[in-house]
């Protein structure tokens, strides 16, 4: 008789990117570098006999999600909670999937890897189109640079040694898919550009500089985000855009510094885990 099983992933702002296809998604995916956060996503699965996936209490559809459900073939409801806002930048369906891929694992015992887990999330992922590599990040934690797209298995990691205070304002919602339906040229020659620049100087100044460069080169910087950026410049802070999302990110108090009320969280090294699980 399957358990209850719970998991917690950290939400995942990106910096900078680039993209990679292939006709295996777990090869496809993207390079580039993000910061994990304190803040996340909490996933619990129950067995059940027809799948429903519910956010925040509302029953909604996931692709990504409903993927790992059938690669695993384990017919379940997933409930997810999360701070977190949908479609702005921070990773939450690849948390969704990820999540669910973990909690299954332990709740049905597929006695899979913590690898074959992930790799399983990030095709997921890149099949529903939502994300090419919140997934791989956020099982690791961290400042993480993805060296190399695709999943675990193909993937090389490196890390900004970095701890403390992020925190975030979002303006409004960007798609995902839309933006990589699009002609990646240019984005993908920033992204290399950016990611070239912190792996030679791997500091948090970098990684901001790098990511504001990136969001004006790619073409995805917007007017709103441009002049909260701005703002917390004047005021001594580091800010940066988040990855696909009208989000602006900062380091310590930048946001506040500037006259804004954010939310905060810190950078979370961890990586996902599972939790304990509720009283069912």
């Amino acid at each position: 008789m399957p358990d209850v099983a719970q998991a917690f992933v950290p939400g995942h702002v990106t910096g900078f990117f680039t993209t990679h296809g292939d006709d295996d998604p777990t090869r496809a995916g993207s390079q580039g570098g993000g910061i994990a956060l304190s803040t996340g996503v909490t996933v619990t699965v129950r067995p059940a006999e027809d799948v429903e996936v519910v956010l925040d209490g509302t029953a909604i559809e996931m692709e990504a999600v409903e993927r790992v459900l059938s690669t695993l073939q384990t017919p379940v409801v997933v409930r997810a909670v999360t701070d977190l806002p949908l479609a702005s930048g921070f990773g939450v369906s690849g948390a969704m999937a990820l999540g669910t891929a973990l909690a299954c694992n332990a709740a049905f015992d597929r006695q899979l890897s913590r690898n074959e887990l992930v790799t399983v999330a990030h095709g997921a992922e890149v099949q529903a189109g939502t994300g090419l590599g919140d997934v791989v990040a956020q099982a690791r934690g961290g400042v993480t640079m993805r060296l190399e797209p695709g999943g675990p298995h193909h993937n090389l990691l490196d890390a900004v040694p970095a701890h403390g205070r992020v925190e975030y304002v979002t303006l409004g919602n960007l798609s995902t898919a839309e933006v990589l339906d699009e002609d990646t040229d240019v984005l993908d020659e920033a992204g290399e550009q950016a990611l070239s620049t912190v792996v030679e100087e791997p500091t948090m100044e970098a990684f901001m500089r790098a990511s504001r460069r990136f969001s004006r080169e790619s073409g995805l910087l917007t007017g709103d985000v441009r002049e909260v950026i701005t703002d917390v410049n004047e005021a001594g802070g580091q800010a940066a855009m988040a990855m696909l999302g009208e989000t602006v990110f900062a380091l310590d108090t930048g946001l506040s510094d500037a006259g804004y009320d954010p939310e905060a969280a810190r950078v979370h090294h961890a990586g996902a885990t599972l939790r304990a699980p509720p009283d069912v």
